[in-house]
């Protein structure tokens, strides 16, 4: 099973929780055991397993990726100026895997999955994968 979701971000950074669409896209298809595959096929963009009941982790994580990658630097050569989306894009990952047990993901009581957008606003995609049994 493959299912592709278009999302629309807001700002330059920021991270979606996309874990309901997952978690029904499963459900939806009747699979009971198996691994989904969570994966963004942009450059400047990817896919992370973080915290989703405070939301200030959210706001930290951009803060401190901002702080490490910082939008302009004089030395970037890269023609399109988006140096520091490569970098977190590439710090991040372009793609995570979860289990799929009795029907529902496997994570843990605070996990959820983002979409991390590092140069919006924009339209992007995003593909869930699932191998079942």
């Amino acid at each position: 099973m493959l299912k592709k979701w278009s999302i629309k971000t807001e700002k330059r950074d920021e991270m979606v929780e996309i874990t309901h669409e997952v978690s029904r896209f499963i459900s939806e298809g009747g699979i009971e055991d198996g691994i989904a595959f969570i994966y963004c096929p942009h450059t400047t963009a990817g896919i992370t397993i973080n915290e989703n009941a405070d939301p200030d982790v959210k706001i930290d994580m951009i803060r401190r990726l901002d702080e490490i990658y910082p939008w302009n630097h004089a030395e970037d050569r890269h023609m399109e100026g988006n140096t520091a989306a490569h970098l977190k894009a590439s710090t991040v990952g372009s793609s995570q895997q979860v289990i799929i047990e009795n029907g529902e993901l496997l994570l843990g009581t605070w996990q959820g999955i983002y979409f991390c957008e590092w140069d919006g606003p924009r339209t992007r995609d995003f593909y869930v994968k699932v191998l079942s049994n």
